[in-house]
């Protein structure tokens, strides 16, 4: 096999737009999924008990289909039932932020329950309403416990948006040569963030 590496070079410019493509696509999938997230464990909290089921239903199945299968149903079967052209770009932000809304809503909910049931009935005794205590005793505690494992689906999202990484191959047929520089290109900027995670959590551990 002769490898021709000058191809790296010669598609240095595919290679940078990639990159600015997987960073937009990780942010404004995040942008998305994080308040979509929030309300979605807020239904399944307190709605009403139907509206508790679906969204119950929807992080389920989100949560248990293969990433890959989620995109290739929003390229292929989303515009046969809604005959909307939508861009690559904002299909692939539309397959993401489904699946990471349905992550972060259990991630809100589980840290929400986290926090013992007491102190609510103890800030209610204080005076307050039930919304003020969880605006003021719960969601307070609760996002310090779900902020490192935030942090961790956004390096999980950022490595996911290597998707683009196919568009490039197919220009280039070097398969080897550019699927190498961006596993480099990935792990240069995946390598900080990670570490950037593992300080978020053990600067917000929390220990009972």
């Amino acid at each position: 096999m002769t490898l021709d590496w000058s191809v790296v070079w010669t598609h240095r410019d595919a290679l940078v737009d990639a990159t600015g493509t997987t960073i937009l696509l990780a942010v404004a999938t995040m942008a998305i999924a994080l308040p979509c997230g929030a309300c979605l464990a807020a239904l399944r909290l307190y709605a009403w008990s139907p509206i508790r089921t679906i969204a119950a239903c929807y992080v389920e199945f989100f949560r248990n289909l293969p990433l890959i299968l989620v995109v290739y149903w929003a390229f292929y079967v989303l515009p046969i039932l809604t005959g909307l052209g939508l861009s690559a770009f904002l299909t692939g932000l539309a397959a993401l932020a489904l699946n990471v809304t349905a992550y972060n809503a259990e991630t809100f909910r589980a840290g929400i329950n986290s926090i013992r049931r007491g102190q609510v009935e103890a800030a209610m005794a204080l005076g307050m309403s039930r919304s003020q205590a969880l605006r003021r005793v719960v969601i307070p505690q609760a996002l310090r416990r779900i902020l490192p494992v935030l942090t961790s689906t956004w390096v999980s999202l950022f490595k996911d948006t290597s998707l683009v990484a196919m568009q490039v191959r197919a220009q280039t047929f070097r398969v080897l040569e550019m699927l190498s520089a961006m596993a480099v290109i990935y792990w240069l900027l995946g390598y900080p963030q990670a570490k950037l995670v593992d300080w978020i959590q053990r600067r917000y551990a929390v220990s009972e």
